[in-house]
């Protein structure tokens, strides 16, 4: 009798929000003095002397649990020695959208990019609080070659395949990669379409690598 298949369980539910809309500013602002606090190496019992809070309160405001009254906050910046205003600078801060329509991406050339191979960049999100650079890329390949070159990089990167057949190399193994398929592996190893199976062929690659700091 064969073995059950055990589906891997997710650590993230996709469908919802990252947080509750209604405490969003509450945690940011509690993310913030708790990072003010920890740089001038206080403790929440610090705190709560320096601004005769309750050292419970003071943890219910870093934890986001809790809205606190512009009087409260302006008490904090004094104790921590930074502007009122520092404390909503994660709040505000512009989150990066990339929004490419069909046929307008950057193309790319690059190491083993030749005719008939194209590259096209959807988007970048450089520099953010995750540490990690995103970079979606759509992949034509619409002739034969002889050779093929791999790549190597850091991070890891995932290829969807929208439509033909290719043979793909991760390190030692071959992948026959078709519409609909999927591979997910660690870049680091070399890696490339090794045979043209059918032709045209269209993938996304999406790689992510940690952002220098």
């Amino acid at each position: 009798m064969p073995s059950p298949v055990i589906q891997p369980v997710s650590q993230q539910d996709p469908h919802s929000l990252r947080e509750n809309r209604e405490n969003v500013l509450e945690i940011a602002i509690g993310r913030q003095i708790r990072t003010y606090r920890k740089q001038m190496n206080m403790t929440v019992s610090d705190i709560s002397k320096l601004t005769g809070l309750s050292i419970g309160m003071v943890s219910k405001i870093e934890n986001g649990n809790t809205s606190p009254s512009l009087t409260t906050l302006q008490t904090l910046a004094h104790a921590l020695s930074v502007p009122l205003t520092s404390f909503f600078r994660q709040y505000e801060e512009q989150r990066t959208c990339v929004h490419t329509k069909d046929g307008e991406g950057v193309e790319v050339e690059g190491t083993g990019t030749r005719a008939g191979h194209q590259y096209k960049l959807l988007g970048h999100v450089g520099s953010n609080d995750s540490g990690v650079i995103v970079e979606p890329y759509l992949i034509s390949l619409t002739s034969e070659s002889d050779t093929f070159q791999t790549f190597q990089h850091s991070g890891i990167e995932t290829i969807y395949m929208l439509e033909g057949a290719v043979n793909y190399r991760h390190g030692d193994e071959l992948f026959e990669l078709r519409a609909g398929d999927t591979l997910f592996f660690d870049s680091d190893a070399p890696h490339g379409p090794e045979e043209l199976l059918e032709l045209p062929i269209r993938y996304l690659a999406i790689i992510s690598y940690p952002q220098n700091k």
